[in-house]
């Protein structure tokens, strides 16, 4: 593997970081999504506080 020239190395840093808002917006819908299984399909069907 050849190493990376100065326009190429500016194009890597410029480009922006598409993984990471990937694993941020999968990271963030699976608290929402347990938190309404955690909502819905716990907390309500037990009812009201005693």
């Amino acid at each position: 593997m050849k190493p990376l020239d100065e326009e190429q190395k500016k194009k890597i840093i410029e480009s922006p970081p598409v993984g990471t808002w990937t694993l941020m917006l999968v990271v963030g819908l699976s608290f929402v999504v347990g938190w309404l299984f955690l909502y819905y399909g716990v907390f309500l069907p037990r009812g009201a506080v005693n």
